[in-house]
């Protein structure tokens, strides 16, 4: 397995010490409103994740820019440097860190050979708004929304527990939820949330 957690601990550790500029906002797109997140083709968010494993644990700042077409997930320092950045589209996923750019078929699989990580990736980004996806509801609260998930294609299977939840942009969305699967854990805060829509051309008709 490659050394890549050590470097990545190392660089959140050391973080401090970086400089550089913060989040480019994506420049295709732009805020839109929507009444529900399920309706929402594109978002992007701000939190914090913390990653667990036997071997390591670390928590840093996480910005995702999710697209019909396309993932883009950024773990970002205190001052906004990025410390990994993973792309992906429906061909091939690229991850960046450290100075080094690895490339795979999609993003689930790259990050799973170079770190560990069997993260799935397509899911994430229901999972992380509150969406069942493929997953199952375990459990609900009185307000009907998912306390528990479970995705049992794989075993283990993933359990997704939603500790709280709040108001972003007139949408109810998760503010902690924490994700386990054997001896992964992840714990994902949402600080921010916004629906997108693609930018027309100048002159295009509505």
């Amino acid at each position: 397995m490659s050394n890549i957690l050590t470097k990545l601990t190392v660089l959140i550790v050391s973080s401090w010490l970086l400089s550089g500029c913060g989040i480019t906002p994506p420049s295709a797109w732009q805020p839109t409103q929507v009444t529900q997140v399920s309706q929402a083709k594109a978002w992007e968010l701000k939190g914090k994740i913390a990653v667990k494993t036997p071997e390591q644990k670390f928590s840093t700042n996480l910005y995702w820019l999710h697209t019909p077409e396309s993932e883009e997930l950024r773990l970002t320092s205190m001052i906004g440097s990025t410390l990994m950045l993973l792309t992906s589209n429906n061909r091939s996923a690229t991850l960046e860190v450290d100075g080094n750019t690895y490339q795979g078929a999609n993003a689930t699989e790259l990050l799973q050979h170079l770190s560990g990580w069997q993260i799935p990736i397509s899911q994430l980004p229901q999972w992380i708004v509150g969406l069942p996806g493929n997953a199952t509801i375990i459990k609900t609260d009185a307000q009907g929304l998912p306390q528990k998930l479970q995705d049992a294609r794989q075993l283990p299977p993933w359990q997704i527990d939603y500790k709280s939840w709040q108001t972003l942009q007139s949408n109810q969305l998760p503010r902690l939820l924490t994700l386990e699967r054997g001896e992964l854990s992840l714990k994902i805060q949402l600080n921010e949330w916004q629906a997108l829509t693609e930018k027309r051309p100048q002159g295009t008709a509505k």
